[in-house]
């Protein structure tokens, strides 16, 4: 597909105002105060995984309403002294497969955390509340006439709840803790950096749930287009579902970052727009003036969703053992 979006230029000059609730970090703060209730409580359960140089954990711990989320915990089987963990997010309608699937991080020194999305992976059910309410196919309409019911409420407080599980395995330094991931994976990322105050670094990638006003306008790719359908049937609740996202719109939530970021983007990107993801590089870390020299975004011309694919892959393993001063 061509470039649609702005010239690169712009896109580097490109920080639009996001539409912020006043009660925004309030919400938050209750959200996750509330989930006190229900401790963490992080099982490990060693599993066979066919792998010669990782041990493989299977995980379960209490998110959001004390709800069981599942993951994996990848160990390099050398292994000296607590590690570094890279918690993983994942991508839209994608669960945590099987453990040989992702081991780079792993392969790498790392600890590696990959946390099962609610509702979109095969084993972390999500009792909906909103389940009777109206909603367009998909996730981004469940609950999105009332923020305490929406989907994504849920979702970003098991992210924050991954990283406490994480850091409680002994293998693991929690001083050290990175969160990534890939389209909603990143976006969700770009969310838990701001709702976490002591991660290390943030690596999102091709970043989705970004800047959610011109998202929904200029692409008419699923999932983004899930909100168009639903607004276009339902006039009379536009700006009631523009209210509900603004609470959960990642580039706003990454104001409040503090950690050091690489960002990756396509520009060909028709399901993440490229001005989407500048709008969350540009306001990253605002509110806590993070370093411009902690910041960085690699941009991919020719490429799509796929961003940069295994090149950035190697940027990422360097850029982060750079920034940790790790060598395994």
């Amino acid at each position: 597909m061509p470039q649609f979006d702005l010239p690169l230029e712009e896109l580097e000059r490109y920080r639009p105002a996001l539409p912020e609730p006043d009660d925004l970090d309030a919400f938050w703060r209750r959200t996750l105060d509330a989930q006190q209730q229900h401790p963490v409580a992080p099982r490990f359960t060693p599993v066979h995984n066919g792998l010669a140089t990782i041990d493989t954990f299977d995980v379960t711990f209490a998110g959001y309403g004390g709800h069981p989320v599942r993951g994996w915990l990848q160990l390099p089987v050398t292994r000296t002294g607590p590690l570094p963990v890279v918690v993983e997010y994942l991508g839209y309608g994608s669960g945590r497969g099987a453990p040989h699937e992702k081991h780079l991080w792993a392969d790498a020194g790392y600890a590696h955390f990959v946390m099962d999305t609610r509702g979109q992976g095969a084993e972390t059910p999500d009792p909906d509340p909103a389940s009777g309410d109206i909603a367009a196919a998909g996730f981004l309409t469940r609950g999105v006439l009332d923020p305490e019911r929406y989907f994504y409420r849920r979702l970003y407080t098991d992210a924050v709840r991954a990283v406490a599980a994480a850091r409680a395995h002994p293998a693991v330094d929690p001083s050290r803790t990175v969160v990534t991931g890939t389209s909603q994976g990143g976006g969700i990322a770009l969310a838990t950096a701001g709702l976490v105050p002591d991660l290390v670094a943030c690596l999102p990638d091709v970043p989705f749930l970004c800047h959610f006003p011109r998202a929904t306008t200029i692409t008419d790719a699923v999932p983004y287009v899930e909100v168009t359908k639903f607004v276009k049937l339902h006039r009379e609740h536009a700006a009631t579902v523009a209210r509900t996202m603004s609470y959960f719109d990642a580039a706003t939530l990454a104001r409040r970052a503090s950690a050091p970021t690489l960002f990756s983007v396509g520009l060909m990107d028709h399901i993440c727009p490229p001005s989407t993801v500048y709008a969350a590089f540009n306001h990253y870390g605002a509110l806590r003036e993070v370093d411009p020299g902690d910041k960085e975004i690699r941009a991919y011309p020719f490429n799509d969703h796929e961003g940069g694919g295994p090149t950035h892959e190697a940027v990422k393993l360097e850029w982060l053992a750079g920034q940790l001063k790790f060598a395994p």
